[in-house]
């Protein structure tokens, strides 16, 4: 056993790694250079690397313990482990889905930055680089000290993020890309094939996504009209409505926002007009308002639309008579909220946005 332990010590040292008497390469028992791990979603790809975090010890580390122009692991220990959901771009190369060895090249002025198909080595002492499935060039920076070993995700937007390696005083930032409306796509396209499809509510989702994104609106119509077909609501049809506006089909928009309003609640008839209000029109709101009012006399919240009219005109007095009732009738969630609005109105201010 002595003898086995003493060959295999002389082994790491003559590969350069130089392990305390309280470490182990085969036991989990504490390492100096300890284990981490950072993640960042860009839009629904999640990246992750897996590494260990040597530390600076006061030495020289570019240059001298990492020298220039060799081959390092990026890290200590095993492989650093950098992986991806889905396919990606680095620097504008394509990466596909999967987990990679990440090495790198340190240079004074340019560093290569290695992704390779081997996840399973012990630093890069095996490295091939046959193995590789993409290289890229980069420019290191400096930084503020790091006695850590870290990696950091930067400049996070939503189809790209900068993943940093800082260590001593130096920054090297690789930037990766994602398309991420065409993963989503194609993500949906899986998940409304699973119980999702016998919802109203995943197909709406899906054309609401692509609506907000201003993108397939071909196809938010057909999720949305997917959506009516498993049930008719306010909701799907309001959508669908502003699918039908966006797609330049303004006759049918305006027939089918008419279903939808034909069959909202009061409370999804209030929300709307206050929707409204925040995209600034004021005068659809208040006719939403008013035939809410005259509809539902008895809901708390209609007696609020009308107390935003009288506001809109200055009358205060009627304005407050009206917030009075719907705080009279509102529930104890609600009631702090309505409390300033009938302060506000009572000092004539305007409560409308």
């Amino acid at each position: 056993m002595a003898a086995r332990r003493l060959c295999f010590c002389l082994f790491m040292l003559l590969f350069g790694v130089v392990l305390c008497s309280a470490q182990s390469a085969l036991l989990n028992i504490p390492r100096q250079s300890q284990a981490a791990t950072v993640s960042q979603r860009v839009g629904i790809t999640d990246i992750t690397v897996k590494y260990h975090r040597p530390l600076v010890n006061n030495r020289q580390i570019f240059g001298k313990v990492v020298p220039y122009g060799d081959v390092w692991r990026a890290g200590a220990n095993e492989n650093t482990i950098v992986s991806f959901t889905d396919p990606v771009t680095i620097e504008g190369q394509n990466l596909p889905a999967g987990s990679y060895g990440l090495h790198m090249i340190p240079n004074a002025d340019q560093w290569t930055v290695i992704f390779n198909k081997v996840t399973t080595a012990w630093g890069s002492f095996t490295y091939d680089q046959k193995e590789d499935a993409l290289r890229v060039n980069v420019k290191p920076q400096s930084s503020d000290m790091r006695e850590a070993l870290t990696y950091d995700f930067d400049e996070v937007k939503p189809d790209s993020t900068v993943l940093t390696l800082r260590w001593e005083k130096v920054a090297v930032p690789v930037k990766i890309g994602v398309n991420v409306h065409d993963i989503v796509q194609a993500s949906l396209e899986k998940q409304l094939r699973g119980i999702q499809q016998y919802t109203w509510e995943g197909w709406d989702d899906a054309a609401n996504y692509l609506l907000a994104e201003k993108v397939d609106l071909p196809d938010a119509l057909k999720y949305e009209d997917k959506s009516i077909q498993v049930e008719e609501r306010f909701d799907n049809l309001m959508t669908k409505s502003q699918i039908l506006d966006a797609m330049g089909k303004k006759e049918d928009a305006v027939s089918t926002k008419s279903k939808a309003l034909a069959k909202a609640s009061p409370l999804q008839l209030h929300i709307y007009a206050r929707q409204l209000q925040a995209q600034k029109k004021q005068n659809e709101a208040f006719d939403i308002f008013r035939a809410n009012y005259k509809k539902y006399p008895n809901e708390w919240f209609v007696h609020s639309g009308m107390a935003r009219i009288y506001s809109s005109q200055g009358d205060f007095d009627s304005a407050a008579k009206e917030m009075k009732l719907a705080l009279a009738g509102a529930p104890d969630v609600a009631k702090t909220g309505v409390e300033g609005l009938v302060k506000k109105l009572e000092a004539k201010q305007d409560i409308n946005p």
